[in-house]
Parts: structure tokens; C-alpha cells; sequence
């Protein structure tokens, strides 16, 4: 029960972090892409902070930050996995649903920084304008990330990677960056209770651009499944044990 109310106070706590600089930071982002992305990033800050100090959740990110304009591909269990993927990118952009558009706060600073929007429900003509407003947002080069398996995914659960990522990859022609993590181990995706721990992320060696579409979704899943495996048991969790 005190794990619980901890948990509580700490989502509560968090939120309203996010509240009160969405809120003093709204004027200057409506005009300034760099105050949006400052904005967001003292959030991550905070939520980083607060989930040490609350929740016992430590945090660490490993290997080179990519930077300049490049793809990454990354594992998704947690709203942790974004914000300390994108307190560490330099100009992050996020491929994300078409409904968090609409999220106060987080659509007007997604909407500033160049996020981009999938309706998910229009299957292939959602890639086709994903592809164009990608195409479109590269006047502005950044490290665009995107979830391969779409969405959430438990630690000890599969999901198939979705073809998006291999058509932005033959597309943009840059090189592409695999991430791992095992934050779902302690920030689970469902649920309101958070575990101590050490949650990570990881970025491993880039993909260059050159390999088949075939060649490279299996190259990214291979090195992205294996690598979040690694460090799920790194946290003393074995494959039978994950959920």
C-alpha cells in the first residue's frame, strides 16, 4: 500500500509539473520551436528527478547520443522510455498517434517541436502521409523516433515490428539508430505502481543506410529484442519471469 500511495503522489506530482510548464512556457513555444523543446526538456528533468526521489526509479542513458539528422527505432514499455530518450536527443521528434494531438499541452508542444501524427485506423494511406510530412519536416533535420511495434509493449511480450520504419529508412536515407530498454520493468505500462530499480536506455550501433527493406527491419528487431533482453536481465529478471 505505501509503494502505492508513493506511486500516486509521484504521477500526481508529475503531471502537475507538466501543467505548470506547459502553461508558463505556452506564449514563448507558440512562437519558438527552441522554447518548446527547452520546455520539454526541463519536464524530463523534473519527471527524472521526482521518479528517483519518489518511486526509487534510477535512471541512466548508455551509448553515444546520436545527433544531426538521423532515424531511430526505438522499444517502447513505458512513457519513461520517452522522456529519457528525449531529455538526451538535441532536437528530438517523435512519429505518435493522431489523438495525443488533441492532449492539452503535449499537442501544442508536439505541434511546435515537428512531431508527426498517424491515424493508425487508415492503415496505408497513414504511412503514405506519415512519409510526406517526414519528408516535409526535414527543413528542419532532427533525430525523428519512431516505436517499430506501434505502441506499448510489455517486458516478456511480442509484438511484430510494423513496416513504417523500413519505408522511412529507404526513404530518408539516413543512418538508423536501435534502441534498447527495460524501463517496463519498473514503470509498467499498465498500472499505477512504480519499482525500484535501475531503468535504462540504450542506443546501440547505427544501421547505414543500403540494406533492403527485408534486410533491414530484421536487422533492427534483432538487435533491439536482444539488446532489451540483455538488460532486462541485467536487472535480475530472466525471459520466464517477464510479463
Amino acid at each position: 500500500m505505501f509503494r502505492w500511495i508513493r506511486s500516486l503522489l509521484f504521477v500526481v506530482l508529475m503531471y502537475l509539473g507538466m501543467a505548470v510548464l506547459g502553461f508558463s512556457f505556452a506564449p514563448f513555444a507558440l512562437f519558438s520551436r527552441n522554447a518548446a523543446v527547452r520546455a520539454c526538456k526541463l519536464f524530463c528533468i523534473w519527471a527524472r528527478w521526482l521518479a528517483g526521489w519518489l518511486v526509487g526509479i534510477r535512471t541512466e542513458v548508455r551509448g553515444p547520443i546520436p545527433t544531426g539528422e538521423v532515424l531511430i527505432a526505438s522499444k517502447h514499455q513505458s512513457f519513461l522510455d520517452i522522456i529519457l530518450i528525449f531529455h538526451v536527443l538535441p532536437r528530438p521528434k517523435f512519429i505518435m498517434k493522431r489523438e495525443l494531438m488533441w492532449t492539452p499541452f503535449i499537442g501544442l508542444y508536439a505541434r511546435r517541436m515537428g512531431c508527426i501524427p498517424v491515424d493508425r485506423a487508415k492503415r496505408g494511406g497513414a504511412l503514405a502521409k506519415m512519409v510526406r510530412d517526414v519528408m516535409t519536416e526535414r527543413r528542419d533535420p532532427g533525430q525523428l523516433v519512431i516505436y517499430p511495434q506501434g505502441t506499448r509493449v510489455a517486458p516478456g511480450d511480442y509484438k511484430p515490428y510494423k513496416g513504417g520504419i523500413g519505408i522511412l529508412y529507404n526513404e530518408l536515407e539516413t543512418p538508423c539508430i536501435p534502441v534498447a530498454t527495460n524501463v517496463g520493468l519498473f514503470w509498467p505500462r499498465k498500472g499505477l505502481t512504480k519499482y525500484p530499480g535501475l531503468a535504462v536506455v540504450e542506443f546501440l550501433e547505427p544501421v547505414e543506410p543500403g540494406l533492403s527493406r527485408r534486410e533491414f527491419m530484421a536487422e533492427i528487431e534483432a538487435q533491439v529484442e536482444r539488446q532489451s533482453t540483455v538488460l532486462m536481465r541485467e536487472a535480475g529478471y530472466e525471459a520466464d519471469e517477464l510479463r
